[in-house]
């Protein structure tokens, strides 16, 4: 009786120690999630009664689904409208569930053949080949679909590309949220580079370097310090691009009319010609996008704005168009939120990943004069490494070179890094890492949090 007892007593003990031992074990890290509901796609406060006009006016052509009778679109496109990709949470966001790009076949009957990398629940991508039929740079973007079978597109017998035979020479990209651009445009030169060189031992710590995408016209010499005190008599040579992934647009205009005419095929006042000569448009003449002439014979709800192209009413749209809304509770809790916030300086994402930046105050826009830009980026350029690395350059940006992406909003997208490889956030930190990578340092440091921390900084960055 007492060996059971005993052996009972000792089953006990066990099933205690075991017990204690599984309460102990923590929890894996993990992403919460994007949060529900709506944090974005309202205009900035203060705007004057006729910024607001313009803004609305801007938003119904944002919205507007392009034909190939009326607008030219084509003849080959990624899309015929601005807010299909930039729709998630609310437009000026980036690609939706479920992809817009899935049912555009089927909706415009066009005899086009849906690629491998367009499925219903994945990212709204664009495609670029990295080389030529010859073996040279390529880089630019092939558009996935084709007009042949629209209305409007009798008799165009266009191709699309042979992305499967490009499988291992493709690249993609999903589109950029253009929530709170406005700011962004107008942080001064000089403030990005204050910004750049400050902190300057500590990141050298953590070889964290970073560059900006400096605008250069043909043949001008340029280096970083050509903006830092250099006499400048090259109209925009030496000033600091911002928008795009790889930092590669000057401006929310040039941003604008450089998307119609690449993802939509509209050529414009910015892009006067077409990208593609076939199946010529007679229909809608060139540019198909342009200064209207003859206001009162459009659409737009305010006479004033309708003399204004599309690309300028795309423009004004995002550059009145809101930042996202951050929570201070959801996910994880207020505490938990604060903490990942104190862990994201402490482990480095801050040192590129700025948190703030102020834009300029004599903006002839008061909306956007003097005001903080909590935008999480630097904007400047840094080194991602293999895992990341693309094979294209754009301007002053090489193939492992990505701009800071701005991460104000990131609680709510659904697909990360530039070519929506991943849904899950913890994935798109690791992915950050490889060799020469400027950020791992701060990798490795991220690698050495509790998985308690560690959760709170994912809940941070879905707070924002």
């Amino acid at each position: 009786m007492a060996t059971t007892l005993k052996s009972i007593g000792g089953i006990g003990l066990l099933l205690v120690v075991l017990s204690g031992a599984a309460q102990s074990q923590p929890t894996k890290a993990h992403d919460p999630g994007p949060r529900p509901g709506v944090s974005a796609g309202t205009p900035l406060d203060n705007l004057t009664p006729g910024e607001l006009k313009l803004f609305k006016d801007g938003q119904i052509s944002f919205a507007k689904v392009d034909t190939v009778s009326s607008d030219g679109l084509g003849p080959r496109m990624n899309f015929d409208s601005c807010s299909g990709c930039h729709a998630q949470p609310a437009e000026g966001g980036s690609g939706p569930k479920p992809n817009s790009q899935f049912q555009i076949i089927k909706r415009l009957g066009l005899k086009n053949i849906l690629p491998f990398f367009i499925t219903e629940d994945g990212p709204t991508r664009e495609a670029r080949f990295q080389k030529t039929s010859k073996g040279t740079p390529d880089g630019g973007v092939h558009d996935i679909f084709t007009i042949a079978g629209a209305a409007g597109a009798e008799g165009c017998k266009l191709a699309q590309p042979d992305f499967d035979a490009n499988k291992k020479n493709m690249i993609f990209r999903i589109p950029t949220p253009v929530f709170g651009t406005g700011l962004i445009e107008q942080i001064r030169d000089t403030d990005i580079l204050a910004n750049l060189a400050k902190e300057a031992p500590a990141k050298q710590r953590l070889h964290i370097k970073g560059k900006l995408n400096i605008v250069v016209s043909g043949n001008t010499r340029t280096l970083q310090s050509r903006v830092q005190g250099e006499v400048n008599n090259n109209g925009n040579d030496g000033t600091i691009a911002r928008f795009g992934w790889k930092a590669q647009n000057k401006s929310l205009l040039i941003f604008a009319g450089e998307a119609y005419n690449v993802e939509m095929g509209i050529s414009n006042e910015l892009f006067p010609t077409e990208r593609e000569e076939e199946c010529p448009n007679a229909a809608v003449k060139m540019p198909n996008d342009g200064t209207n002439t003859n206001p009162g014979q459009i659409s737009t709800p305010d006479p004033p704005f309708d003399v204004l192209s599309d690309i300028e009413h795309f423009a004004a749209f995002m550059r009145f168009l809101a930042p996202p809304r951050p929570s201070d509770t959801e996910p994880g809790g207020s505490a938990s939120i604060l903490k990942g916030k104190a862990l994201f300086s402490q482990i480095g994402c801050n040192f590129c990943h700025t948190p703030a930046l102020t834009t300029d105050p004599n903006s002839r826009v008061a909306a956007l004069a003097g005001k903080t830009a909590n935008l999480y980026s630097d904007l400047a350029l840094h080194e991602m490494g293999k895992n990341l690395e693309d094979g294209i350059s754009q301007g002053e940006a090489v193939g492992n070179e990505f701009r800071t992406a701005p991460l104000w909003g990131l609680g709510q997208r659904l697909f990360f890094l530039h070519d929506g490889r991943t849904s899950d956030l913890l994935v798109a930190i690791q992915e950050h890492r490889g060799s020469k990578s400027e950020t791992n340092g701060v990798i490795r440091q991220f690698d050495g949090l509790s998985e308690s921390d560690k959760q709170n900084l994912l809940n941070f960055l879905r707070s924002l």
